[in-house]
């Protein structure tokens, strides 16, 4: 079993900078590739970023391409997402989720099988 924690959201101004960290318990982590999604009210949930086991392998949404950059550190068993020139429309809940398996970068969620509560990024004009 894994627990996700998410930590880092907050409320910033259009153009600044976060780092969002989604903290894993298990001994599993670091065989499973992990994903970041976002919810805004009355959208549907979306894919943001996925990362592979080791990290070496990385996929992002168009829409934060360039923008985001996904990591993780599985000697602290932490994935993180920075987010760089935020936009107004990234407002959303982010959620962190483990992957059924190692090697892919799926951006499919219901592929996902643990998630995280959320954290709410606020992005102000």
């Amino acid at each position: 079993q894994v627990q996700l924690v998410e930590s880092g959201g907050g409320l910033v101004q259009a153009g600044d900078s976060l780092r969002l960290s989604c903290a894993a318990s298990g001994r599993t982590f670091s065989s499973r590739a992990m994903g970041w999604f976002r919810q805004a009210p009355g959208k549907e949930r979306e894919f943001v970023a996925a990362i592979n086991w080791s990290g070496g392998v990385t996929y992002y949404a168009d829409s934060v391409k360039g923008r985001f950059t996904i990591s993780r550190d599985n000697a602290k068993n932490t994935v993180y997402l920075q987010m760089n020139s935020l936009k107004v429309e990234d407002t959303a809940v982010y959620s962190c989720a483990a992957h059924l398996t190692a090697w892919t970068t799926s951006s499919v969620g219901r592929e996902y099988d643990y998630w995280g509560q959320g954290t709410q990024v606020t992005v102000s004009s």
